[in-house]
């Protein structure tokens, strides 16, 4: 593509070629700007002179984390003396150096790289009367700058009368210092690294759900000793040894169909990639997931006001089997924590040895107050990162979960979003 083309591609690497052909003027405006474009400016600023360069950007923190420039080549001009100046919200970006100007479209790095070939064009081309009226209309420098370059005094005379539209501030030692201590005490991520990882972001997302509250039915208390040592038949052998299943792992109050429901919907909609990596959902499966969710909320709701209804019932039933069980144990042979106890002398009568059995598991037994907790589902997103997609099984483990996806080609397109650009990104 020719120099005198109307539309071009303007990379950082373009502006700085241009950049140091100057022979009178420099004037930069947008929304951040490049190391490579500030040395430019500053090995051109002996021959042009510093009242003959102008560079506004946006310098602000948040412009620089989405890539627009580089804190390093605001403090490049800064040391070689050249006036940097700020205005608030720029985000449309000019270069023009002589009787060359280029309006063109700035990278944000963090989205993407700068463009790398000619057909990815980003720049047109300002006329003369263009570049004359942009430098008037956007500060009193580049005003000063356009009117110098004008050749005749009417020239002269209609440049001066064009208002200033835009209108910058120096960027002075504090709103440097201001912007240079948040960026290192968070810095930006580097760009590259940033924009492999939407490569992925917008495939799938990790996903942990967890129900917590519900398995009450793995709740078991510890037969208290003087009871163990009566022994027993076998009566109760399912659930009671040396501790004791407060209610059946079968029961209507038990949570294993939710829980069995739930680990259905996991391995429908979020299968694992490994220990290592937990387990993920599709973008476009995740409103199938939500959908499911929502169900099982409700009937989770269901279950939690059946638990609430009817727990303590069970637990007086599964205290009375207890009691039942023991009681002719008792009977038969009294237990010394009991005797030691006996305010009277006499035979032990049906209702002591259960009175006794009682007394016993009222230090270990439960109310279904303590055990009935919010039953609740939580359900968390996260993003994918970048140490956990360069892990050298993660395409592996994705091919082998979605063996329907072309992971093959999002992969090409995750390692192309990390190849720098002459070393702009950082």
């Amino acid at each position: 593509m020719t120099t005198e083309a109307l539309f071009r591609t303007l990379d950082s690497a373009a502006i700085a070629k241009l950049i140091r052909t100057a022979k009178n003027s420099v004037c930069y405006a947008g929304p951040g700007i490049q190391l490579e474009t500030a040395q430019a400016i500053v090995e051109v600023a002996g021959r042009v002179g510093l009242e003959m360069l102008t560079v506004a950007v946006d310098f602000d923190e948040r412009v620089i984390r989405m890539g627009f420039g580089d804190i390093k080549a605001i403090e490049c001009l800064r040391d070689a003396n050249v006036p940097v100046h700020t205005t608030q919200g720029l985000r449309t970006a000019f270069v023009i150096v002589d009787d060359t100007g280029f309006i063109f479209t700035p990278t944000a790095l963090y989205l993407e790289a700068e463009p790398q070939i000619s057909t990815a064009i980003n720049a047109l081309r300002l006329s003369t009367q263009q570049i004359a009226d942009a430098l008037a209309r956007f500060s009193p420098a580049a005003k000063a700058i356009a009117i110098a370059r004008a050749h005749t005094a009417e020239e002269k005379a209609r440049i001066s009368a064009i208002p200033i539209e835009v209108g910058v501030r120096p960027v002075n030692e504090t709103h440097f210092a201001e912007v240079e201590n948040r960026l290192k005490e968070a810095p930006p991520v580097r760009f590259d690294l940033a924009r492999q990882v939407r490569v992925y972001e917008a495939y799938l997302q990790y996903v942990d759900i967890t129900l917590t509250g519900a398995a009450i039915q793995r709740h078991r208390l510890a037969i208290p000793k003087p009871i163990q040592e009566l022994g027993g038949s076998s009566e109760l052998e399912g659930r009671l040894r040396t501790t004791f299943e407060l209610i059946e792992k079968s029961g209507k109050l038990s949570s294993k169909s939710l829980e069995d429901e739930l680990n259905e919907i996991r391995k429908n909609f979020t299968p694992s990639l490994g220990k290592t990596h937990g387990r993920v959902v599709l973008k476009a499966a995740k409103p199938h997931l939500e959908a499911k969710i929502e169900a099982f909320k409700t009937r989770l709701a269901k279950h939690q006001s059946l638990v609430a209804n009817e727990l303590q019932e069970k637990l007086d039933e599964s205290r009375k089997q207890i009691i039942y069980y023991y009681t002719p144990l008792v009977l038969s042979k009294i237990p010394d924590a009991m005797l030691g106890q006996q305010l009277f002398a006499g035979a032990v009568t049906e209702a002591d040895a259960q009175k006794w059995i009682d007394s016993e598991l009222n230090r270990v037994f439960p109310s279904a107050e303590l055990l009935i907790q919010k039953m609740q589902l939580d359900i968390q997103f996260k993003d994918v990162t970048f140490e956990t997609l360069n892990r050298d099984d993660f395409l592996d483990s994705l091919k082998l979960a979605f063996p329907r996806v072309d992971w093959d080609k999002a992969h090409q397109e995750f390692t192309a979003a990390g190849e720098t650009n002459a070393g702009a990104d950082r």
